[in-house]
């Protein structure tokens, strides 16, 4: 009997102490952040992680603002939130102009049902290349990875040539 007071007070502490960490802390955390630079489809996007602390809110969403570094308004991303996730996800919209390292800002908001702030993240994101590593064109095309002849020419010559961005 002594034996499983001291096993239900055990798991007592242990509850307790994971309500104060969700009540004191954050409901998530930043895991990640990368800059994505997909070579086969010619695209660059950011990546970022977030890992869950504590319950996330039924009908809640992410909404996530990237630095667009071509400059312009931020591009956003909105989405929707499920108790039982343990990883959020979010990538931006394909990006132009990446700068090896630039600062380029990143927020994130959770927001309740409602549409209440429940936290804030801000952070930024640094490339260590340039994005004109990347071809202007995508080196295939389709689902059997056809080679795409705007890349690879019939001649036997390539135009791996990326765009123009402001400097």
């Amino acid at each position: 009997m002594r034996r499983r007071l001291m096993v239900v007070m055990a798991a007592l502490l242990v509850l307790a102490a994971c309500q104060r960490e969700a009540a004191d802390g954050d409901v998530v955390e930043l895991s990640g952040k990368i800059f994505v630079f997909n070579y086969r489809v010619a695209r660059a996007t950011y990546l970022v992680t977030l890992r869950r602390l504590a319950p996330l809110p039924e009908g809640g969403v992410t909404e996530a603002s990237f630095e667009d570094p071509r400059g312009g308004p931020p591009l956003m991303v909105r989405q929707k939130l499920f108790p039982v996730m343990e990883k959020i996800v979010l990538e931006s919209p394909p990006v132009h102009c990446v700068r090896k390292g630039i600062p380029y800002a990143v927020t994130i908001r959770l927001l309740g049902p409602s549409g209440e702030e429940i936290q804030s993240i801000e952070t930024s994101l640094k490339s260590n290349v340039d994005q004109d590593v990347l071809p202007s064109k995508p080196l295939s095309l389709g689902p059997a990875y056809d080679v795409n002849p705007q890349v690879f020419k019939p001649d036997g010559s390539t135009d791996f040539s990326s765009g123009s961005c402001p400097t």
